[in-house]
């Protein structure tokens, strides 16, 4: 099994062929979204794939380091921040890539405008797994 981070973004890829803001969409759409997205959810939840589910992420969100004692570890830029690019994320658990990459393709057909398919592109991060262990 290997784990894998599917990432929406609001922007930074590719466009999406239906790509109209969610501020645009209809209540119905939207609740049809929402229901794809649940829907989604449960269905790996029971084949025991999803790790954590899917979550939708706000805009609004801030850098911080420590930068030393009583230097503001706070800061909106100048960096590109992951607030314009995050939307969302779902962790799972998998058999193989070509199961996440299914699984991201399948996310990528949630409804938007029109209750038809979004087709946006999705991040497919796998996690890194310990190094192998040296021994003399």
């Amino acid at each position: 099994m290997a784990k894998y981070l599917l990432l929406k973004h609001y922007r930074g890829a590719p466009e999406a062929v239906n790509d109209v803001p969610m501020e645009q969409w209809t209540p119905e759409e939207i609740s049809a979204h929402v229901q794809y997205m649940e829907d989604f959810t449960a269905r790996l939840e029971a084949t025991g794939e999803l790790v954590v589910g899917h979550q939708a992420l706000s805009p609004d969100g801030m850098f911080v380091r420590y930068d030393g004692e009583g230097r503001p570890p706070v800061t909106d830029g100048p960096f590109a921040e992951t607030k314009d690019l995050i939307a969302g994320w779902t962790v799972i658990d998998v058999e193989s890539r070509e199961r996440a990459l299914e699984l991201a393709a399948e996310l990528s057909a949630a409804p938007g405008a029109g209750g038809k398919p979004i087709h946006e592109w999705l991040e497919v991060r796998p996690f890194l797994t310990e190094p192998p262990t040296i021994t003399e």
